[in-house]
């Protein structure tokens, strides 16, 4: 479990990269992707609502897949049931995404190791805000 929450590259994701993939990302403020999805955006990142019906969230606007970005996505931060989670690594892997981020409780280890197998690196079952609240003056 200490790999899935690897210091690096939590401080990585969190310091260096500024577009956020956010898969499950709609427009209901009284969802968790929402809640955070805003801390990313206050804290300086841009995101980017990854959902079957596309929405603009936050002022920014959704795409069905990963694939249909048509720009660099540093981070792909997910919410979706574990099950589900899977395909969403690869599919980061394939957009050439610089990390993959799997939420608290979403756990899936086949896809933590394909994903750093394929050199990206990859934290899950853990959120942005615990991982700054965490840090000095978080």
């Amino acid at each position: 479990m200490a790999d899935w929450q690897d210091l690096e590259a939590v401080d990585f994701m969190l310091d260096e990269c500024t577009t956020w993939a956010v898969v499950g990302l709609s427009g209901d403020p009284s969802r968790t992707a929402f809640r955070i999805a805003s801390l990313l955006q206050e804290r300086g990142k841009k995101i980017v609502p990854i959902h079957p019906d596309a929405p603009v969230v936050l002022g920014e606007q959704g795409y069905a897949t990963l694939a249909d970005v048509p720009f660099e996505i540093d981070v792909v931060d997910v919410f979706r049931r574990s099950s589900a989670a899977g395909q969403f690594a690869d599919e980061a892997v394939i957009a050439g995404a610089k990390a993959v981020w799997f939420q608290l409780g979403v756990i899936d280890e086949a896809a933590f190791d394909r994903t750093r197998a394929a050199g990206v690196p990859m934290v899950m079952d853990t959120c942005p805000a615990i991982e700054w609240r965490k840090r000095p003056g978080g």
